[in-house]
């Protein structure tokens, strides 16, 4: 389970300001779970974009945002819609709108930001991965994450230390900066490196106090079973 919550309203415009026409697209796995991206929420959207002034083409839910390939199959009948859309508002974790982001040429802006639980998430074939920071860039990066992109974790743009494309930390690993140049400039987008990113809040980044004595944080955070040598004094 990842929890997502909508980011607020206003900094949903704010992304869309020069994007008069939107698709949206919703989760049916865990931001439906959330209360943040399934399809009520989706439907909600749609209309106070409306009363915003802009132009929704169409609005999708996926399964599951974090599998490309059902992404793909998914918005196929959609074509026609995202084509005529300026952007895709994605309204789930920071997975999804990554892969949402790498299986669709169109700038997409994540409506959500995704809340630290604690523990650890299962693992599943996509390269995308989520750092739960609760207050996502990817609007910025072109949906390319550069906390889990880049080694060092760099939100102010690359170190220099990157040589033939690889990075100096993890020589096997692209670069996560210039991943997201490279996405930028395939996507018209290259004025998005002059954004003033704010520092990150890392109180932010841990788990909330008020969480860890829900029963989802439990879930996720199981108590340590006993060690053999405690059963024994037991």
């Amino acid at each position: 389970m990842i929890l997502s919550e909508q980011k607020p309203f206003d900094e949903i415009i704010a992304y869309l300001e020069k994007d008069k026409n939107v698709f949206i697209v919703g989760c049916n796995g865990c931001a439906e779970s959330s209360g943040s991206g399934g399809p009520k929420q989706v439907a909600e959207m749609k209309e106070k974009l409306t009363k915003a002034g802009k132009n929704v083409t169409g609005a999708k839910s996926v399964d599951f945002l974090c599998n490309k390939a059902l992404i793909k199959s998914e918005l196929k009948g959609r074509i026609d819609q995202i084509k005529a859309a300026d952007a895709v508002l994605v309204m789930t974790c920071g997975i999804g709108v990554q892969c949402v982001a790498a299986a669709v040429n169109k700038p997409v802006y994540p409506a959500c930001n995704t809340v630290n639980l604690g523990g650890s998430r299962g693992e599943w074939e996509g390269i995308e991965r989520c750092y739960e920071c609760d207050q996502c860039l990817l609007y910025h990066t072109a949906g390319i994450c550069p906390l889990t992109a880049c080694t060092k974790s760099l939100v102010s743009g690359a170190c220099g230390g990157a040589s033939n494309g690889k990075c100096e930390v993890s020589p096997d690993r692209d670069c996560g900066w210039e991943l997201i140049y490279n996405r930028l400039k395939e996507r018209g987008l290259l004025h998005r490196l002059n954004d003033m990113i704010k520092p990150l809040d890392h109180r932010k980044i841990a788990p909330r106090p008020e969480m860890m004595s829900t029963p989802r944080y439990g879930l996720e955070n199981p108590p340590k079973a006993e060690t053999k040598a405690e059963e024994v004094k037991s």
